[in-house]
């Protein structure tokens, strides 16, 4: 099953007087769920809070566990699944700061 994750941005420039380059955002996904594939012109880097799940870029996989962190290469093509039976929470960090623009969903 896809499903759009709950995201809420924590931190960015264009918004908070923080004097950073980056982006931060709090990510959580249902279980038995995977996230939309997409590709960013930045790097990304996800860390893991809770839950287990399956972090796929470029069509390599592997699998994740709270504690964990991966990088995500610019142009990176990824999605990430989650494991039941708790949701997946992590924390992304997009370096240069995530801008719409620089986002390309791969799929609906």
């Amino acid at each position: 099953m896809l499903v759009s994750t709950v995201l809420r941005e924590l931190l960015h420039p264009d918004r908070d007087p923080a004097a950073v380059r980056y982006s931060l955002a709090h990510t959580k996904l249902p279980p038995e769920t995977w996230s939309l594939l997409h590709a960013l012109r930045t790097s990304e880097v996800y860390y893991v809070l809770a839950g287990r799940g399956t972090m796929e870029i470029d069509g390599e996989r592997r699998e994740v566990e709270a504690g964990d962190a991966v990088y995500i290469p610019p142009g990176g093509r990824q999605r990430i699944f989650a494991h039941g039976p708790q949701w997946l929470e992590f924390l992304c960090v997009v370096d240069p700061a995530w801008r719409a623009e620089d986002e390309e969903r791969l799929e609906t």
